[in-house]
């Protein structure tokens, strides 16, 4: 099971804090940039993996999707997206995403934002949401940059008298991460570019696009923090489709 970080007390109350969670996805700097990679949604079934407060879900109903299936494991996330969604075609579910399975050939789009980065078995859940989609269908999706994530969270190391220290970097080594972020011992899963592009191939994707996302000079003027941004990307957005 993955680690169940969103429903810890302290993490949930700083995570709620943030931005992009008070303002919704005006308040997500890269937003515009996942606009640009999404097919038109009307008629579409959507999944929303990682829903979250159900923005996104909110927001594809509103373009006209006939359909959207939420899952989240963190029930304060499902709860919260529940009372705040007043629409019957939007269904929030409680889930793993190292362990769900979804219908075969029954959507249309399959999206996810910030949330792969938590799942440890990455190739299992691509092969499942290609299976998942139609001919024709689309995943669009963004995780934490591997660079970013090499660069910022540490990760066990053995030296030559098989003590084990913490390291930062180590780009080529994949496995598992640890930061405190608004808790203690939050874990995420470092792959490289490649394998998660190869995976994407090997599964039966078609990669569209990939965009290692940077701010622009406007959001750097409104928030100067994002200019750090600058420096090496934070995060990587993806759009694959399923011939």
């Amino acid at each position: 099971m993955a680690q169940n970080i969103y429903d810890n007390p302290d993490f949930f109350a700083g995570y709620s804090r943030l931005p992009r969670q008070v303002k919704g996805l005006e308040g997500a700097p890269e937003w515009p940039a996942i606009r640009a990679l999404l097919p038109d949604l009307s008629g579409k079934r959507v999944v929303d993996l990682g829903c979250g407060f159900g923005w996104a879900s909110r927001w594809f109903r509103e373009q006209g999707a006939a359909s959207v299936l939420g899952f989240d494991l963190s029930r304060n996330m499902i709860e919260r997206a529940r009372d705040e969604t007043m629409d019957a075609c939007i269904d929030y579910r409680i889930a793993d995403l190292e362990t769900l399975e979804l219908p075969e050939a029954a959507s249309d789009l399959v999206y996810s934002a910030l949330t792969f980065h938590y799942v440890r078995n990455f190739e299992r859940l691509v092969r499942m949401m290609h299976a998942a989609l139609v001919p024709g269908g689309d995943l669009v999706f963004t995780i934490e940059h591997p660079i970013f994530m090499a660069a910022s969270h540490p990760h066990w190391t053995m030296d030559e008298d098989g003590q084990k220290t913490w390291t930062v970097n180590g780009y080529s080594i994949v496995g598992e991460r640890h930061t405190d972020w608004f808790a203690k011992g939050v874990v995420k899963h470092h792959r490289t570019l490649a394998i998660t592009i190869n995976t994407l191939i090997g599964s039966g994707f078609e990669l569209r696009r990939m965009i290692e996302f940077a701010p622009t000079p406007e959001q750097i003027a409104e928030f100067p923090d994002l200019a750090e941004e600058l420096e090496r990307p934070m995060m990587l957005l993806i759009s694959a489709h399923k011939s």
